[in-house]
């Protein structure tokens, strides 16, 4: 994941936002490499440079990095693939809804103290016009509305433990934009973490027995303890069948329902976890940043 090369924050705070956004890695496969370079072959339209836009506050933004916005306003491409800057799509009112919070994106990624090369990428992956992907979701399990204007794709290992500190994260979303995001859970456990696949087991086998989400968050709740004895204890909490559950957890039906689930992975680029796609396209900031993305997206 994207990790801002200098934080305008107190380095107590710096420590936990780069631990929050660091992911687990560790499988031997190589995925296809992250796609990058620029929105479409087309160039903006030569125009008067734009120095301000009024729906956009840049107040607290340094003289500097009020330099760089205009330089990245001025450069990016309008996110509805019309051939002129972003800035100029905002200054001429076009039709382009989403042009307004795409420059107001900008702000935060200065803000954040994103060098201008990463805001550039990071920019591409969420209105370039040839990053958003089709995700092979049906039938994994999801928590939302159906009808929710946004979709989180969530690619996760049980024993990951940058996993499990966006869990909250991911529940809080859910509570604050209610109805209105909806999160789908891709099984993703790297070969590197022993408990990973016999915890992925368990949830699908949980699954099965329509209590998914319920040994989804006792299991990211006790990472620690995630041997047999311990799968099976939760599911006895849970009221399962244990006999079924014992079965469904050692069925080949199982495995590859796992696996198939980290192929899809593969297949769009997962190299590490948490990853996660938001309406189809790649998020490279920290777990902390979902809650603004998120935010803005509905503002699209």
């Amino acid at each position: 994941m994207t990790t801002p090369t200098h934080l305008r924050v107190v380095p107590v705070i710096l420590l936990g936002l780069l631990c929050l956004g660091a992911s687990c890695s560790g499988d031997d496969d190589d995925g296809p490499p992250n796609g990058s370079g620029s929105q479409g072959s087309e160039q903006a339209e030569a125009h008067p440079r734009v120095e301000s836009l009024e729906p956009v506050d840049v107040s607290e933004l340094t003289r500097s990095e009020r330099r760089i916005w205009v330089e990245l306003i001025n450069d990016q491409l309008s996110p509805c693939g019309e051939p002129i800057s972003v800035g100029r799509c905002v200054a001429e009112q076009r039709s382009c809804r989403a042009c307004v919070p795409a420059s107001r994106y900008l702000v935060r990624l200065i803000q954040e103290g994103y060098e201008r090369q990463e805001i550039e990428d990071l920019y591409e992956s969420r209105y370039g016009a040839d990053s958003q992907i089709e995700i092979a979701t049906e039938g994994a399990p999801s928590r939302g509305s159906q009808m929710a204007q946004v979709t989180i794709v969530e690619f996760s290992d049980f024993e990951c433990p940058y996993c499990g500190r966006a869990h909250p994260i991911l529940q809080q979303l859910l509570h604050d934009f209610e109805g209105r995001v909806r999160v789908v859970f891709m099984q993703y456990p790297l070969s590197n973490h022993p408990h990973a696949m016999p915890a992925a087991r368990a949830a699908v086998a949980a699954g099965n027995q329509d209590r998914f989400w319920e040994m989804h968050d006792l299991l990211f709740e006790h990472q620690q303890q995630l041997e047999q004895e311990h799968l099976e204890s939760y599911a006895e909490r849970l009221g399962l069948d244990m006999e079924r559950f014992r079965a469904d957890m050692e069925s080949s039906e199982t495995q590859d329902r796992v696996e198939a689930n980290k192929e899809i992975g593969r297949e769009v680029g997962v190299e590490g976890t948490p990853s996660f796609f938001v309406n189809g396209r790649r998020f490279g900031e920290p777990p902390q940043a979902l809650a603004d993305y998120v935010r803005e997206a509905l503002d699209d």
